[in-house]
C-alpha cells in the first residue's frame, strides 16, 4: 500500500502539540483536544466579531470590540469554557454559540435521544455525568424533552392541506 503523502498535519507539529502532555489525557476535555476545542472556537468567535464590525462599519455605525466575557459552553466531551468577544454597542451575536446559549448544537438531540429510547430524567442525568463528566440538572433534561414533545405534538396536529 502506498504512503499517503498528503498529510494534514505536519509530524513536527504533532510532535510540539503532544510534548509534555499525558498520554491519558490527550484526548479528554481537560487535554489536547480541549485546548485544541478552546482555541479554534474562540477563533471562530473572534472572525465573527470581525465580520460584525465590518458589517456595522459600511453600514456607517462607528463600532468596536469591547473585550470579552467568559462563558462556559456543555459540550459532549465535558465543560468548555470560552472567551466571548463584545462589541461597544452590545449588538453581536455570535453564531458558533448564540447568546443566552449554555451547548454547542447537537448536545441536545442526545439526550432527546436518549429520552427516546426509554431512559427517564434521572438516567439521562446520570448517563452524562458518567460520559461527559457534566452535572445537568433533571430541570434541563426535562426543558430539553419538552421542547421536543411539544414540536412533535404541533407537527402531528397541524392541518395537512389538500393536495
Amino acid at each position: 500500500m502506498a504512503k499517503n503523502d498528503t498529510e494534514i498535519f505536519s509530524k513536527q507539529l504533532l510532535d510540539q502539540l503532544l510534548a509534555g502532555r499525558d498520554p491519558k489525557t490527550v484526548l479528554g476535555s481537560g487535554g489536547l483536544i480541549g485546548d485544541l476545542k478552546k482555541a479554534l472556537a474562540e477563533r471562530m468567535l473572534n472572525a465573527e466579531m470581525d465580520v460584525h464590525l465590518e458589517q456595522e462599519s459600511e453600514a456607517g455605525v462607528a463600532n468596536h470590540r469591547n473585550g470579552s466575557s467568559a462563558k462556559t459552553v456543555l459540550t459532549p466531551e465535558g465543560a468548555l469554557e470560552l472567551t466571548i468577544p463584545r462589541d461597544r454597542h452590545g449588538r453581536f451575536d455570535p453564531a458558533l454559540i448564540g447568546k443566552y446559549r449554555r451547548r454547542f448544537p447537537g448536545f441536545d438531540d442526545k439526550i432527546i435521544a436518549l429520552y427516546a429510547r426509554g431512559m427517564s430524567t434521572r438516567d439521562i442525568q446520570g448517563h452524562v455525568r458518567e460520559l461527559y463528566g457534566i452535572e445537568i440538572s433533571p430541570d434541563l433534561v426535562s426543558a430539553v424533552t419538552d421542547s421536543a414533545t411539544d414540536e412533535e405534538r404541533a407537527t402531528v396536529e397541524r392541518e395537512l392541506k389538500a393536495p
